[in-house]
């Protein structure tokens, strides 16, 4: 098989092709043809090893995959050569093959793409965990979504519309906001005051703020809130972690939730396979919309990762093996 290797911590510059053995599956396990294997923010970290998990070099980077059962081990019944899948690997997904438990296996449906898929997951799992686990967004409510052009962004705005909001789409340029299908209204920090905006848009306060952007947007965005309104902190993809006013969540009866989808289904995999269920669910009942991704072939791994880190890409980022 043809896999991305990581062999020394650094940019993704750093990554280079291999071909390695074909994977044999244990007992328990599958090989998965991959088709499509999603790139994300989380991959650039354990490639530059500012991730807290450092697995030991060499390894591939890439844990969302989609494409064919291609060979199943012992004590597999579930799951036959030639079932479509998608599988949340941890590590090893940007290759030709992967391996997954049967039990982390999960059926792509019918009129999904396996690029679609494979980028499915931790876009649309962390927005409805955010959405509907950590808070409870309601309809009717004001949703402001930042970086809505990013594959996260984008699923919160799509989650947010399939449970009745009015979705806010927050990006840094017109171009990018172009991309954001489904908003209600949108916003372009790049030109235009945050705070201000959102609170003329959502008639004097939005009710929760989507954030995995963080820095120099997070406290304009909490000073947008009405009362009782709900910031979810998903991540920091701008680089540096805010420091928040604390008299602003305590004057007006505001909450800061902090969100870990990731870790949250590592820790709990009975209720990650629910959450995708659900997920996936609503998309069969057509009521989400996950757009395809843009593609690049694996051996341009190190491109895609670098594109999206730089904030060059719009949505998600597959690799396709030749």
């Amino acid at each position: 098989m043809r896999a991305v290797v990581c062999s020394e911590l650094g940019p993704p510059s750093t990554l280079g092709i291999e071909e390695r053995p074909d994977p044999a599956p244990r007992s328990g396990q599958v090989v998965i043809d991959v088709e499509a294997a999603g790139v994300n923010y989380v991959d650039g970290l354990f490639v530059s090893g500012e991730y807290q998990i450092k697995p030991p070099l060499p390894f591939v980077p890439g844990g969302e995959v989609a494409g064919t059962v291609g060979a199943v081990g012992d004590a597999v019944t579930d799951w036959a050569v030639g079932d479509r899948v998608l599988a949340s690997v941890g590590l090893g997904g940007y290759a030709s093959q992967a391996i997954a438990g049967a039990a982390q296996l999960t059926r792509i449906p019918d009129d999904m793409t396996s690029a679609a898929a494979a980028a499915f997951t931790q876009s649309y799992c962390t927005a409805i965990f955010t959405l509907t686990r950590r808070t409870r967004l309601r309809e009717g409510e004001w949703l402001l979504v930042l970086g809505a052009a990013g594959g996260v962004g984008r699923g919160a705005i799509d989650v947010g519309k399939a449970l009745g909001a009015n979705g806010i789409a927050a990006a840094s340029s017109p171009e990018r906001l172009a991309t954001c299908v489904g908003a209600d209204a949108t916003i372009d920090y790049s030109e235009q005051d945050l705070k201000t905006a959102a609170r003329e848009l959502s008639g004097g306060g939005v009710d929760v703020v989507f954030d995995p952007v963080g820095h120099d947007l997070t406290e304009p965005a909490l000073r947008a809130m009405k009362e009782f309104g709900r910031l979810c902190v998903i991540g920091f993809a701008r680089g540096s972690i805010p420091q928040l006013p604390a008299n602003q969540v305590l004057l007006r009866n505001r909450t800061v939730v902090w969100v870990d989808w990731g870790a949250r289904g590592l820790q709990n995999p009975d209720a990650q396979a629910e959450l995708l269920s659900e997920a996936l669910t609503m998309v069969d009942d057509g009521h989400l919309h996950p757009p395809e991704p843009t593609s690049y072939p694996l051996a341009e791994a190190g491109q895609a990762l670098a594109d999206l880190l730089e904030h060059r890409l719009v949505g998600k980022a597959v690799l396709l093996p030749d």
